[in-house]
């Protein structure tokens, strides 16, 4: 297939994605109902990727809009308004995406959008939270369960200090730079183990795979590997794509120091990123699961 023919056979995918995209991007700059310079470039940048399909609908009514917008180089009040307006007015369907992946491509986008000016606030940390929080549909998918496990984490104390505030800056920078809009440095490719590990994970037993890593104060793991097989899980040794849940014990190893963590916890994030559905469990959710059987 040439590229031409590529393109027409992959038109409609692309048209839904960019307009899940867009829809994130817009949401995302204005989450916390202040919008610069710097956030508006994150729109240009949108413009510019997908400035092909300007004659196919809706794009034919957005982009003329954007350009307004976008034609000289202040955002003022009224741009504002305008793209404020343009939010509370532009709710994209799913014509080819299945809805999971729609919405993870509208997340995606409002990850670009807040961190486009590189200012992450406690007012976006929160609204990010409490959208995150209305979308627990999208658990198990890649990077619904890291985000929301991140910012369960680093809101627990109910304040964010600095050296939380840079970890998900640079986790999300990640993110956008793997999207393909983004064009700033790279913060970090690692994460903390509490950072990674699925926040309240539903855990099912039955022909279930298991792997574990690192070694638990609680038990010894021969012990841990007995519960899980008494319960009808299978252990296996190595982490593949098909696992279904990787437990992360707390006494983890020396691998796990300065946020960084060991070769299976790794190779689960990267097969999540592949689009496995492979659960990263703290063993106190292990733990709470087996009191409840």
């Amino acid at each position: 297939m040439n590229t031409y023919g590529y393109l027409r056979y992959t038109r409609k995918m692309n048209l839904d994605k960019a307009a899940h995209t867009l829809e994130g991007i817009l949401r995302g700059i204005a989450i916390d109902s202040y919008i610069n310079e710097n956030e508006a470039n994150e729109l240009r940048k949108w413009r510019d990727q997908y400035i092909l399909y300007s004659h196919s609908h809706p794009f034919n009514e957005i982009l003329p809009l954007i350009d307004i917008i976008l034609n000289d180089s202040m955002i003022n009040i009224e741009k504002k308004d305008d793209i404020l307006w343009m939010i509370n007015n532009f709710k994209t369907d799913n014509a080819y995406y299945d809805a999971l992946t729609s919405d993870i491509q509208r997340l995606h986008g409002l990850l670009h959008g807040i961190i486009a000016d590189g200012i992450l606030s406690d007012l976006e940390i929160r609204n990010l939270y409490k959208w995150v929080s209305e979308n627990d549909h999208l658990k198990g998918c890649f990077p619904f369960n890291e985000i929301d496990s991140l910012l369960t984490t680093i809101l627990a104390d109910g304040k964010i200090d600095e050296d939380e505030r840079e970890m998900v800056k640079a986790f999300f920078k990640d993110l956008t730079i793997s999207t393909g809009l983004s064009n700033e440095n790279k913060g970090t490719q690692h994460l903390a183990v509490s950072g990674v590990c699925a926040s309240c994970p539903d855990i099912m037993f039955d022909n279930k795979s298991f792997c574990i890593t690192g070694e638990s104060e609680k038990a010894a793991r021969n012990e841990i590997v007995c519960m899980i097989e008494n319960e009808g899980g299978v252990i296996i040794g190595n982490v593949r794509k098909n696992l279904d849940y990787l437990i992360v014990c707390s006494a983890g190893n020396q691998c796990w120091a300065f946020s960084c963590y060991g070769r299976k916890i790794e190779k689960a994030i990267n097969y999540r990123k592949s689009g496995a559905r492979i659960v990263i469990v703290h063993e106190n959710d292990l733990w709470d699961a087996l009191a409840d059987k």
